[in-house]
């Protein structure tokens, strides 16, 4: 069961609680309903001074699972964003923050929002890392630690397991990657189309990765990735990727699944179904064109490949990602 928590201190902004342990919950219900028997997660809310509920700056009273003392272990740790400057925070973070260096060498993976990256900053985590933070705390936190490499033109930076997200509304994406990352793709593309699909760019388009989650060493198999990436609705087997790579097919297959931890069908299929979500969000092509781009044998087929990854027809998926477009009402002449 996947395991997050997040800590509260009372200037933390409550959207940046809220919103990511809302899509977590929302992506183990999904789970369970879709397989009886699906992943739960548990979530813990943790206070830093042995409190059993905590009122933040808005005014909004939250109870409190424990504190970080009490925190024993956890996939995810989350740092909400801080209101205003984060000085106040700053101040009193001495006391716990060896406790999330503790946390990040047990293997959690810990994620900032806005400009609480200063705290995980300051832990000398982020030395000769990328990182990013609220834009209006750019050349503050430039000037504080000048070890982090800031990357001021990414929403989301990735470091290993260190992640910085520079608003509120980017906790959204990197969210979705994570559930991706737990629950699988079907379910994180259900999590996606609930939660304003067209406010969310994909994790790989917002983010600075240092290290690609899909980067490996197999040259030959990059090669073959990358021409599939290059022709997406070129037809394409198993044998004729083996053969750009000069490999049997046999051996193709395996060194495939080993350096992607996918068949080499099952990733041209999530390759072909990205794609296709780009055109129907940015383009007016027919279905059919859109099918026969992305290398799908018919209409018929291309939209149950679709539904069967996000729970969308291609129809529906287009109507939401541009439903809530802002429009100019002209008035009608006297």
């Amino acid at each position: 069961m996947p395991t997050a928590a997040l800590i509260l201190y009372p200037e933390a902004l409550a959207t940046s609680v809220t919103l990511p342990a809302e899509i977590l919950h929302a992506a183990a219900q999904m789970s369970q309903s879709r397989r009886g028997i699906g992943m739960g997660a548990d979530i813990q809310l943790v206070g830093l001074v042995g409190e059993s509920t905590i009122t933040l700056d808005s005014g909004l009273r939250l109870a409190l699972d424990g504190d970080i003392r009490d925190l024993k272990s956890c996939d995810l740790l989350i740092l909400p964003a801080i209101w205003r400057h984060p000085r106040r925070v700053l101040q009193r973070a001495q006391s716990w923050l060896p406790r999330i260096q503790e946390l990040h060498t047990q293997g959690s993976s810990i994620c900032s929002v806005g400009t609480a990256s200063a705290l995980l900053a300051e832990t000398g985590l982020l030395n000769h890392r990328p990182a990013t933070t609220h834009w209006h705390d750019f050349d503050r936190f430039e000037a504080r630690y000048p070890e982090v490499d800031l990357k001021r033109r990414h929403l989301i930076t990735q470091s290993e397991r260190l992640y910085c997200v520079g608003s509120v509304n980017s906790i959204g994406d990197f969210m979705v990657h994570f559930v991706e990352q737990w629950f699988g793709e079907r379910i994180a593309r259900a999590v996606e189309a609930q939660f304003s699909p067209e406010a969310r760019q994909s994790f790989e388009t917002a983010a600075f990765l240092q290290e690609s989650t899909g980067a490996h060493h197999d040259a030959l198999i990059r090669e073959a990735q990358d021409h599939m990436q290059l022709h997406p609705g070129d037809t394409h087997s198993v044998a004729s990727l083996a053969a750009i790579s000069g490999l049997s097919a046999r051996s193709f297959g395996r060194r495939f699944h080993n350096a992607t931890g996918e068949t080499p069908i099952r990733y041209l299929l999530n390759l072909r179904i990205r794609e296709a979500r780009a055109l129907l969000q940015h383009s007016d092509l027919a279905l059919a064109d859109i099918a026969w781009r992305c290398g799908f044998s018919s209409p018929s087929r291309f939209s149950q490949a679709f539904k069967n990854a996000t729970d969308l027809s291609p129809r529906a998926f287009r109507e939401a990602v541009r439903g809530k477009r802002f429009g100019t009402a002209i008035a009608p002449a006297p």
